[in-house]
């Protein structure tokens, strides 16, 4: 079972949400009222002076990473003047932080004395079929530690989709969590500010470690993180721009502007098939089979969706046979709407428009067809005799053969 696991929860990471940067959570809290401290993105160490400058001359200079531990691997420095911070941002710039390379950094303003430090979130919880509700008076550090070691201390408190957060609901949650009552009501409102920019935003997940009470009395969301939901961006289109493409993998970013639905896994079967949960599955029953071929593994999650015409497929196999880890292709397609006669034809018609564009296709491929005219679909590829397609009319049987086939090559 836990290839399946792995499977299911790298599709869903990997293809449906996108990770913002803090500065790009932050600008999102306070288009929506949630109350942040002021600060700036910049990429050069002498922008740290301005922007420093305009803060009243002292700041706090953060490196844009999306991962954890910035403070620790000295990515967070504080800086008393426009000069220092100059000097903070050059050691900051170019820094590795847990294998990623700091590119931007954040010029924030210097928080009041912090007297206490919470944690609040949202976040979708597939498990549930719901959205849920965290909060914890234990904040500034890894929730994950504050569950393991004190569970209590950390509530959690299911929403329902169509009632939302109301002040009610927010003063539940604050109540749950037992924040204390001189900042419970100002937690609340923010609770629901933030319910706005979950909802709006179409988020997967929006958090505020910590959320921080300072010595005027004020609460503050002094850190954010956001991820937002890739497959709603039909109705977002400014969440385009808070993309970081310099980032993204290149055959990713090749099969989004071909309108694949494709993300790069670390393997080396090629996987392409319709329907998310059909090509899910194929992920399992592929990872379980590598098992017994020196242990390869998936190279890829690819859903053409219904319409398997030749262009698709072909788009589809030229993303796939650009991967160099790519050394065999699984094509597991169950015939519905598009029979698989068409699918056949597709993969036949594929092959030849690669050729013709100059992209010899030199890797095999195992094709398992079932489902409607799946037998006139095999006649097909059977007629085609094409040297590089072996059909298999099982999944189990195909995957294993594609696996045979990767393990081969890779020695």
């Amino acid at each position: 079972m836990q290839a399946m696991h792995t499977a299911r929860e790298t599709t869903e990471k990997g293809w449906t949400r996108v990770d913002l940067f803090e500065y790009q959570a932050r600008d999102l809290f306070a288009k929506h009222g949630v109350p942040v401290l002021a600060g700036e993105v910049i990429d050069t160490p002498e922008a740290a002076r301005a922007v420093t400058e305009r803060l009243g001359g002292k700041s706090v200079v953060k490196a844009q990473v999306k991962v954890g531990g910035r403070g620790k691997a000295g990515g967070v420095k504080l800086a008393a003047t426009p000069d220092e911070a100059v000097a903070r941002a050059t050691d900051i710039l170019g820094m590795d932080i847990k294998g990623h390379t700091v590119h931007k950094v954040m010029i924030a303003e210097t928080a009041p004395e912090i007297a206490e430090e919470y944690y609040v979130s949202y976040l979708l919880d597939r498990t549930n079929r719901t959205f849920l509700a965290m909060a914890s008076v234990q904040g500034g550090v890894e929730i994950e530690v504050v569950a393991e070691e004190n569970p209590d201390a950390l509530a959690k408190v299911p929403v329902n989709a169509n009632e939302g957060v109301s002040i009610e609901k927010a003063r539940e949650i604050v109540a749950q969590a037992k924040f204390p009552a001189e900042v419970a009501e100002q937690v609340a409102e923010i609770m629901v500010t933030l319910w706005d920019t979950f909802i709006k935003e179409d988020a997967l997940l929006v958090e505020v470690n910590p959320l921080a009470k300072v010595a005027d009395g004020r609460v503050i969301a002094l850190d954010g993180k956001v991820s937002l939901d890739e497959n709603a961006e039909f109705r977002q289109p400014d969440h385009e721009a808070l993309e970081d493409k310099a980032a993204a993998n290149p055959l990713e970013a090749a099969a989004k502007a071909k309108n694949l639905n494709y993300v790069k896994l670390d393997g080396e079967v090629g996987i392409i098939g319709n329907g998310a949960g059909l090509v899910m599955s194929t992920l399992d029953v592929v990872a379980y089979a590598g098992e017994k071929h020196s242990n390869v593994k998936p190279a890829n999650f690819l859903d053409i969706g219904g319409g398997a015409s030749a262009e698709v497929m072909a788009n589809g196999l030229e993303i796939i046979l650009g991967d160099p880890d790519v050394k065999s292709v699984f094509v597991n397609v169950f015939g519905g709407i598009t029979a698989c006669d068409e699918v056949a034809n597709g993969i036949v018609q594929a092959l030849e428009l690669l050729k013709s564009k100059g992209e010899d296709v030199t890797k095999p491929l195992v094709v398992r067809l079932d489902g409607n005219n799946a037998e006139l679909g095999r006649k097909i590829l059977s007629d085609a005799n094409h040297p590089l397609v072996q059909r298999v009319d099982t999944m189990d049987g195909a995957a294993d053969k594609a696996a045979e086939l990767a393990a081969a090559a890779a020695k």
